[in-house]
């Protein structure tokens, strides 16, 4: 399908994920693309996989995408001890999901637009997703968003992000269960491919291949600012492996990128497959890292596809017998250069935030802090850059209590408190969600 189609489908019909055909080698651009600043080489890089958005409207979508960021650079690269910090947080939401939401936003509502359609929006958030998708999509005539999240088990501030929103377009349901559970009726109800064409589902998660494609962009981007011949390692901490994934795509491409160290919390199910090719769901950990608390990493199956062959009948009989048993395994550990993983317990994301802040001032987000606790444990040769996914004042009551003093704050965070909110609580059960939508399009 062509890259609007893809935009709009999220979950292919068949229940997988899409990639594209190919994956385009960069290597003979990248002189050219060390020249450009991060809005010209998002306009660069993202043009390779679209084929049917003429480029002056790609490239306006783009611009005003990153318009609504508060830094010059989009994603400054912050020198912190001995690693760099890839800040990816100073968008609307101030969360890294914002890079790439505030372009599908855009997407989503030029498609649209020229086809005269209207989108009901399903997604699943285990913190950030949520509300920067509505950011994205708010007040938008050709667009309902619906999002599910785990009562109780996101951040306050995350949950204001998302309840104190007004326009009539946003939906959140509380669902009374984990992330999992969430992600799973997700992905069921994307499965139902009767009640997806009646009500036009589409997707914001990770599994819309569009918002990998925006991440890609940022690590080209880090990947460039250092001397031409010197990879750079990346730690990423890690839920969903959407993040890590695009990583895996810049490196496919050419681009100067190192290994990945995958830095999971206690929801270790990546750090185990890695170390034992052993990929077992167990029960959900509930951490200060609320946004990793996750055991089914939903584009992890992206990953498979290449490290099985390129193989979807493998990569089916594997993802089927995890479906069935919770439980799948390699023959052996991956054992590849591209990935090393390491899982980072809630003591140790706490001495992290406390010891980097005393000894350089910099605070940290709770997930940050497992992304650079990772790369101190495992060190290497060269540049390593850690991902800071969020800004510390989302999650104050764990920066602050690390740190042992009020940091964690930000104006625009600070302004929700007092707010008024509105949210649907509902059972994690499939017909409550299937009954709550089309009660919805009913009413319009």
């Amino acid at each position: 399908m062509g890259f609007c189609d893809a935009v709009l489908t999220g979950l292919a019909p068949d229940g997988g994920l899409l990639l594209p055909e190919t994956i385009p080698d960069v290597r003979d651009r990248l002189a050219h693309w060390r020249t450009l600043d991060y809005v010209g080489l998002a306009r660069e890089l993202i043009a390779l996989y679209v084929d049917d958005i003429p480029r002056p409207v790609l490239d306006d979508l783009i611009n005003r995408a990153y318009a609504t960021f508060d830094h010059p650079s989009v994603a400054p690269l912050v020198r912190v001890g001995d690693l760099h910090v890839l800040e990816l947080f100073h968008g609307p939401t101030l969360a890294f999901k914002d890079v790439a939401l505030q372009l599908l936003g855009r997407l989503f509502e030029y498609v649209l637009a020229e086809r005269g359609e209207h989108l009901n929006i399903l997604g699943a958030t285990s913190g950030d997703t949520g509300s920067a998708a509505i950011a994205g999509v708010r007040g938008q005539r050709d667009i309902d968003i619906f999002i599910m999240y785990p009562e109780g088990r996101v951040s306050e501030l995350q949950e204001l992000q998302m309840t104190t929103v007004a326009d009539a377009n946003v939906h959140c349901l509380s669902v009374a269960g984990s992330f999992d559970d969430c992600q799973n009726l997700m992905k069921t109800l994307f499965g139902d491919l009767g009640f997806k064409r009646d009500y036009h589902l589409g997707a914001v998660n990770s599994v819309n291949w569009a918002r990998v494609l925006a991440q890609v962009v940022y690590y080209a981007w880090a990947s460039l600012q250092f001397p031409a011949g010197q990879p750079v390692r990346f730690a990423v901490p890690t839920g969903n492996f959407g993040n890590v994934f695009a990583g895996y795509v810049a490196k496919r491409m050419g681009l100067p990128v190192g290994q990945l160290l995958v830095a999971t919390n206690e929801n270790d199910i990546l750090s185990v497959f890695f170390n034992t090719g052993v990929y077992a769901r167990g029960p959900v950990r509930f951490t200060i890292t609320p946004a990793m608390d996750i055991q089914v990493a939903s584009n992890f199956e992206r990953y498979l596809y290449f490290l099985l062959r390129s193989d979807p009948a493998a990569l089916r009989a594997f993802m089927a017998a995890f479906a069935a048993t919770g439980r799948a395994e390699l023959a052996a550990a991956p054992g590849t250069d591209d990935f090393v993983a390491t899982s980072v317990a809630i003591d140790a994301t706490a001495d992290t935030i406390r010891t980097v802040y005393h000894e350089t001032g910099y605070v940290l987000d709770p997930h940050t802090a497992v992304g650079l606790a990772a790369a101190r444990r495992i060190p290497t040769d060269g540049p390593t850059v850690c991902l800071a996914t969020a800004h510390p004042a989302k999650f104050p009551e764990a920066v602050d209590a690390a740190v042992g003093a009020p940091l964690a704050r930000h104006p625009r965070l600070d302004a929700l408190r007092g707010l008024p909110s509105r949210t649907t609580p509902v059972p994690a059960s499939l017909d409550a969600i299937r009954s709550f939508i089309e009660a919805h399009v009913a009413r319009r």
